[in-house]
């Protein structure tokens, strides 16, 4: 990361008001989610519904009002979690006189426990929660302690590494529930206010204005699936507080006056890793999407407009020759895609979409976002210094207008991320010297399930569950038809060793 932007933290900080003005319900299997929501907003589901309320009010500058209504609804998240260390690799000069043996038990990994707390926004009654994804990744368990001391186990309900957004359950009834705001609303210079637990203290109030909205840091980039073909690229569209925020306030309401939930703070600017000016928030309409998705299907369901967009600027205007400033400029439009078949062309310029000036790529990816395959994007387009009006009708990721379910996603795609390694695949050349068809190198192990054997570095995945390994799509294909309770016997060699090695992974 090249600049403080990305020097960042993640953290985050805040917690909401309850003000009943509507009532939404969010079918899920059986049972009815309720969200609290400010006023009638357009329906998430096909399950919707809307019941009016009061908001308390506050004088202009009062934050009592807000602050006691909100606090009660941000929770305190605890998590545990195992990571496997791995030993450092005992020299060759060692294991000629102790022998392989040796070596083998230096290398053995080892499982260490660790703990981290964040915080989270009790969005429904019944004990639905929302808080960053980075609070309860990869964790085993997952404590909440509410503002009244009492403490629950909560179950990871869904995660979305490119929001950063997760949501929890926690068997409880008759929660204080969070009023779910109007981020779009929001004006520079009003004032928001952060809930949460920084630092491990008690239940924290800090004030402070929106100093922006739409904002792209960058600090989502490292959770895009590097072994995807396609990889989605991170929604970062933040509101830009300069609020008090510390590490434990991940996960927290960002609030205003009104009590009303505008964001879920995520992340600072700091080279230090505590407060230094400014933090982040996702906004709150990304906020109901997302927990929507996660409580309605398992996964996200993202929509597609099918365009390699260019940011605009006066520079870069003049060299596109375009006859605007601002806006997304259209490199291509991808064939099959939602704005082909639309009737965008390469050389437009997007200047609207749902009637709101384009200023950036981030605003953009915000407005789609928040809606699913199938749904209609007005996007209005100067061609050649003419407006044009088109109606997008948004596909998935496959090209199409359905849902893509949680156990689809599982099924087709067999994430080679669950193994926990950067793979690559090896040269004609290199295939050539090592004898070999073709082969897998395991470029990098993370923390995952290889971090649990003795692979290392630089082994070359020929054959898994009997099958020739020659692409990394050969290797999730296999993996992905492994069944529950069966694992993955992966041979292969090492570059300086004619010797086959085998391992046996836990999947």
């Amino acid at each position: 990361m090249k600049s403080n932007w990305k020097l960042l933290a993640l953290m985050a900080i805040l917690s909401s008001v309850v003000t009943l003005a509507a009532y939404n319900l969010l079918g899920f299997n059986n049972r009815d989610v309720v969200f609290n929501e400010s006023s009638p907003t357009p329906t998430i589901t096909s399950r919707l519904a809307a019941l009016t309320g009061d908001s308390p009010s506050a004088a202009p500058g009062d934050f009592s009002t807000a602050a006691e209504a909100v606090t009660p609804t941000v929770v305190h998240i605890r998590t545990t979690m195992t990571r496997t260390v791995r030993q450092q690799q005992v020299p060759d000069i060692f294991r000629e006189f102790f022998g392989d043996e040796f070596g083998g038990q230096q290398r053995q990994p080892r499982r260490q426990q660790g703990q981290a707390s964040g915080s989270g926004v009790i969005i429904s009654k019944d004990g639905y929660i929302v808080t960053n994804n980075h609070v309860v990744q990869d964790a085993d368990e997952v404590e909440v302690i509410m503002t009244d001391k009492r403490s629950f186990k909560a179950k990871v309900i869904g995660t979305d590494p490119l929001t950063d957004l997760a949501v929890i359950k926690v068997e409880a009834t008759n929660l204080p529930a969070i009023t779910l705001g109007d981020s779009d609303g929001l004006k520079l210079g009003e004032w928001v206010l952060a809930v949460g637990y920084p630092l491990d203290l008690e239940s924290t109030v800090t004030a402070g204005i929106v100093s922006a909205k739409g904002r792209k840091i960058g600090i989502l980039d490292q959770n895009i699936d590097r072994n995807d073909k396609k990889p989605d690229t991170p929604v970062e569209s933040f509101i830009q507080t300069d609020a008090a925020i510390n590490p434990g306030n991940s996960g927290g309401a960002l609030v205003n006056l009104r009590g009303e939930l505008v964001g879920i703070n995520s992340a600072i600017a700091s080279a230090t890793g505590y407060y230094s000016g400014y933090g982040f928030a996702v906004p709150v309409s990304l906020v109901k999407k997302v927990s929507a998705d996660l409580l309605k299907y398992g996964n996200v369901q993202r929509g597609y407009i099918g365009i390699l967009p260019v940011e605009l600027n006066s520079k870069m205007a003049k060299e596109k020759n375009v006859k605007v400033n601002r806006g997304i400029y259209v490199e291509d439009a991808v064939d099959g895609g939602a704005a082909k078949q639309a009737g965008l062309q390469k050389g437009d310029v997007i200047v609207k979409m749902e009637g709101q000036p384009l200023d950036s790529d981030a605003q953009m990816r915000e407005i789609i976002g928040r809606r699913r395959p199938g749904d209609i994007v007005n996007v209005t387009v100067n061609r050649n210094g003419t407006e044009k009006e088109y109606k997008v009708e948004l596909r998935n990721r496959n090209g199409g207008r359905d849902v893509i379910r949680k156990a689809d996603v599982t099924a087709s795609t067999a994430s080679l991320g669950a193994l926990g390694a950067d793979f690559e695949e090896l040269s004609g050349q290199e295939a050539k010297q090592l004898g070999v068809s073709g082969g897998v190198r395991v470029k990098q192990i993370k923390d995952g399930k290889l971090a649990e054997t003795d692979i290392e570095e630089g082994f070359i995945i020929v054959k898994a569950n009997g099958r020739n390994v020659k692409t990394t799509k050969d290797l999730q294909m296999i993996l992905g038809s492994v069944k529950e309770g069966e694992g993955l016997m992966l041979i292969g060699m090492y570059p300086n060793s004619s010797r086959m090695y085998y391992y046996a992974v836990p999947v």
